[in-house]
């Protein structure tokens, strides 16, 4: 059975993924290194929200909740029982990955629908969400593999390893396959949709451009919000399968 070169294959073909380019984009050269700068630059903006918002969050909590205090512990009970419905009973450390993981796709979807990013212009190309570019969800989707190999070496050791065997050694090659491709599904369910989001958006306003378009905003922004949820649910589902060992 060929499952060391294929896994291989899978791994390079997900780094040769991370080159795809759509559209034009503008580089930073930074030492031997080209650097995607448009994508470094949403991304800073996104994660300086999140910062700003956590500094208004704990600055000064109340005894009794304030309603942007209340608001904030709603996120925070919102993500704990996320994780601990697809987790279970050891979801505590796991906490702040998934949460991580929601909060800036969240952000960075709603930030293509809400920021005037068009009015910036740069030498090639435009700035968009930072999950508009498959870069990002690949530098996304690999720590969520990461984590969940991690998370059933840590709770089971080499016996880990054991979960390709079943139920049957038959299914080892599939199911080995199973975990080298979900980064693969992950980054592109997640590129695909925000993608095809902004494109549609970007046609009707240029064939319609007063009141058409608006509709499919706010749709816009109700299906970037599922889409970080259900990135966030399937990372914290692995996590949890890896743990118990089932499928």
């Amino acid at each position: 059975m060929n499952v060391l070169p294929c896994s291989i294959n899978t791994l390079k073909g997900l780094y040769e993924i991370s080159g795809v380019e759509v559209g034009q984009h503008f580089y930073w050269q930074i030492g031997g290194f080209q650097v995607h700068a448009q994508v470094l630059i949403t991304s800073w903006v996104v994660i300086a929200i999140l910062l700003g918002s956590a500094a208004i969050a704990v600055r000064n909590p109340q005894t009794i909740p304030t309603d942007g205090q209340n608001f904030f512990e709603y996120i925070l009970e919102f993500i704990r029982d996320l994780s601990k419905t697809q987790i279970g009973e050891e979801y505590g450390p796991w906490v702040p990955f998934i949460g991580t993981m929601f909060l800036f796709i969240f952000v960075s979807n709603w930030s293509g629908a809400l920021l005037p990013w068009k009015i910036i212009e740069l030498p090639h190309g435009e700035l968009a969400a930072p999950t508009n570019d498959i870069n990002t969800t690949v530098a996304l989707a690999l720590p969520t593999s990461v984590a969940y190999f991690y998370a059933g070496l840590t709770k089971k050791g080499l016996g880990y390893f054991g979960k390709y065997i079943q139920p049957t050694p038959i299914l080892l090659p599939i199911n080995i396959l199973e975990d080298f491709t979900k980064p693969l599904s992950l980054s592109f369910r997640l590129f695909g949709n925000i993608l095809a989001d902004e494109l549609v958006v970007v046609v009707l306003v240029s064939l319609v451009p007063s009141v058409v378009p608006i509709p499919v905003m706010f749709l816009g922004l109700f299906t970037s919000g599922i889409q970080a949820l259900i990135f966030a649910t399937l990372a914290a589902a692995y996590i949890g399968e890896s743990m118990e060992g089932h499928h």
